[in-house]
């Protein structure tokens, strides 16, 4: 395993720790409303700072971009931190929701974990070396057709001004796939895309630290990411679209009559 990646690992495995001991305590907890439908609890601010603490241990001048704390440092080398992806979730007690930890190096994703403490699952990815779920290598589905898929998706929940668009693909895609699914944590999606749980993965609205991670799972898993344009802007745009290489053409498909001007970024 590749040194940095070792440490997120054993960042995200603290944190997961730490969430997972809160699971029972959930009625005492204290939580912050940051948006329309968008909490934060004690849970996801000690998480962060366990996850930071252990990377900057290791990485003293690595700058981190974190979701509840923001920007630290400056650096070529900058870790992506969601600290508790579905926290709607776990604050409901449903067991969906996982670490996120990405590193990039000048502008790129280089490596992810993704930890479900739920599921004991741990999901890794260094470029140019696979991805893994716990020890076993992950590869995207095979499957060619898009009547036959399963594709995961997030319902808009604080930002509604491509609802309209969203509703639009979200119809389509129910008349022409097997199945839509939407569990709640993003990086849990995308990790199950390059696991093979998916054959694809469409969403608007998201930020860096919900996707990071994932996104290099699956393209390490030889899957495709793009936004819904299909450039590779969904780091700055939010929007999204995976899947395997025969599903993920065909999603974007299915999107481009519905871009507005925004979603194409």
């Amino acid at each position: 395993m590749h040194p940095m990646l070792n440490i997120a690992v054993k960042a995200a495995r603290r944190a997961g720790n730490l969430i997972h001991r809160s699971t029972d305590k959930i009625d005492h907890l204290t939580i912050t409303k940051k948006s329309h439908a968008d909490f934060v609890s004690e849970v996801d601010r000690a998480a962060e700072q366990t996850i930071m603490e252990t990377l900057l241990e290791a990485y003293p001048d690595h700058a981190i971009l974190a979701e509840e704390s923001g920007v630290h440092g400056e650096s070529e080398y900058v870790w992506i931190i969601d600290p508790l992806d579905g926290t709607t979730n776990f604050l409901h007690g449903i067991p969906q929701f996982a670490v996120s930890i990405a590193l990039q190096h000048k502008g790129i994703i280089t490596q992810a974990v993704i930890y479900d403490p739920t599921k004991n699952e741990l999901y890794t990815a260094t470029r140019g070396r696979g991805a893994f779920l716990n020890d076993k290598r992950l590869r995207v589905t095979r499957r060619i057709h898009l009547s036959e898929s399963l594709i995961g998706t997030g319902f808009p929940y604080t930002r509604f001004e491509h609802m309209d668009a969203y509703i639009g693909i979200f119809k389509d895609l129910m008349q022409k796939t097997s199945g839509l699914r939407r569990p709640g944590s993003a990086a849990l999606d995308l990790a199950w895309v390059a696991a093979g749980r998916y054959d694809g993965f469409f969403e608007t609205g998201l930020k860096a630290w919900d996707i990071a991670a994932g996104t290099l799972m699956i393209t390490e898993a030889g899957g495709m990411v793009s936004d819904l344009a299909g450039e590779d802007r969904f780091l700055k745009t939010g929007h999204i679209c995976a899947g395997n290489p025969n599903i993920h053409p065909q999603l974007l498909q299915i999107i481009a009559p519905h871009l507005t001007p925004a979603l194409k970024g």
